[in-house]
């Protein structure tokens, strides 16, 4: 019987199948790396500057990549074709977004209110953006009684990310006789406000403005206790003068906040008024403010347009003592005083003598770990893309404080970009715009 040979033939089915497999598989990584590079394509590529990220360590030349409106990738020298569009940024500091803790922004018609649905407090759009604020906290301008209308008629329409403060007084800071109504005081109702309607929007309570004894103060820190949230205290317009020792040391937890830190008023036996940090004979920080520090409490600028003094400000800078927080205390009379918007505010401290990446810290991440938003005021892989990029102005400026005295400085911070959740919303000079050409004839 004759055999036919078959090892050749199966030799050779054996090598074909194997090429159509490697072929197959080569078709398969292709597409999958197609698919893998379009998922990770870069949205926007901020190219070449200075990153200052305090909460992550950063200090130093990056890139920093975004996609939709995250951060994507934070490395040295990113390739700008990953990117659709790359903006240069060379010789720029690069920040997080800048959270201003101390500002009015509940703006409205009622011409009799300070600054509750009033023209006292600012439209926060049009001042946030173009100094690198992506994060404005209102500073108790609504209580719980006009925080619905806050909510619809300010925050829901804002660009700029709004947080607030709730007014121990449930009808906000309307009148300063109305912060002196104890019995519109409830704590009950403001934790109501804050833990179950609007928990990601209310991040504290607001005691200002009062007369009287530590009342105002001892209403908000019990709503602050069944909120779990700090209280900011504007502490002043006593007679005679409360103690701020009896305030930092008794009536305070640790994380509440202290604001117009470097605020100095004459005291009268008659008006009473605000007892300074400094001591206005020695021009020494008094003691028990380091110790008030330490123990956790928050000292917040506050500029506004009475409330900072070089006197307070320059000495206590001097001798170690920092603010824990920076911000303006933005509304309609100081705006345009000596505090002109945050870029102002963090310039005069670089005037002072506060290095750069202090300031940084003061504006972004310390600002919301007080107002417990961890989630804010760095550049983590995955958070949201609020970002400003500033130049570093070199030259001879001037700064003021609230009784109209000067400081020079020779830098000055000016925002050149700021990007809130991706999306660029000022562009000083047009970085991230096409060069303009002239169209093509039609004819």
């Amino acid at each position: 019987m004759m055999r036919i040979k078959t090892t050749g033939i199966s030799e050779f089915f054996q090598q074909q199948f194997i090429r159509l497999a490697q072929g197959i598989a080569a078709v398969l990584v292709l597409i999958l790396i197609t698919a893998t590079v379009q998922a990770q394509e870069i949205d926007i590529l901020l190219k070449g500057g200075h990153v200052i990220d305090p909460k992550n360590n950063i200090n130093s030349k990056m890139d920093v990549a975004i996609v939709g409106d995250k951060i994507f990738r934070i490395a040295a020298d990113i390739p700008a074709n990953t990117s659709k569009k790359t903006i240069d940024i060379s010789g720029l500091y690069l920040t997080p977004g800048i959270i201003d803790m101390h500002a009015h922004v509940f703006h409205g018609a009622d011409v009799n209110s300070i600054s509750a649905n009033s023209p006292g407090g600012l439209q926060a759009d049009a001042f946030s953006f173009r100094a690198g604020v992506t994060t404005v906290v209102d500073a108790g301008s609504a209580g719980w009684r006009n925080f619905p209308l806050f909510k619809t008629q300010v925050i829901d329409r804002s660009q700029t990310r709004v947080l607030a403060f709730l007014n121990v007084v449930g009808r906000g800071m309307v009148t300063r006789y109305d912060q002196q109504d104890v019995t519109d005081m409830n704590p009950e109702m403001n934790a109501y406000m804050i833990k179950k309607l609007h928990p990601t929007i209310l991040v504290g309570i607001k005691s200002a403005h009062y007369w009287g004894d530590f009342t105002s103060v001892d209403k908000a820190v019990e709503s602050g206790k069944l909120a779990n949230v700090p209280v900011i205290v504007d502490f002043g317009e006593h007679s005679p003068p409360n103690s701020i020792e009896s305030l930092f040391m008794e009536h305070f937890r640790p994380g509440d906040i202290f604001t117009h830190t470097f605020s100095e008023h004459a005291i009268s036996k008659t008006t009473g008024g605000r007892e300074s940090i400094v001591d206005v004979k020695t021009r020494k920080v008094k003691p028990f403010v380091f110790a008030a520090q330490k123990r956790g409490i928050i000292f917040d600028v506050g500029h506004g347009a009475g409330a900072f003094n070089f006197n307070q400000a320059i000495p206590a800078l001097k001798q170690g003592f920092m603010p824990n927080t920076i911000s303006t205390d933005l509304y309609n009379l100081s705006m345009n005083a000596a505090m002109k918007d945050m870029t102002n505010v963090m310039s005069k401290f670089l005037a002072m003598g506060m290095g750069l990446q202090d300031v940084i810290l003061r504006t972004t991440w310390n600002p919301a770990q007080v107002i417990k938003r961890p989630d804010l005021g760095h550049l983590t892989v995955g958070s949201e893309a609020d970002i400003a990029v500033f130049n570093l102005k070199k030259g001879n400026f001037g700064y003021m404080d609230v009784g109209r005295t000067k400081i020079s400085g020779t830098e000055k911070l000016e925002a050149e970009l700021t990007l809130r959740a991706g999306r660029v919303v000022w562009d000083l000079n047009g970085i991230s715009a096409a060069d303009w050409q002239m169209p093509a004839s039609t004819n």
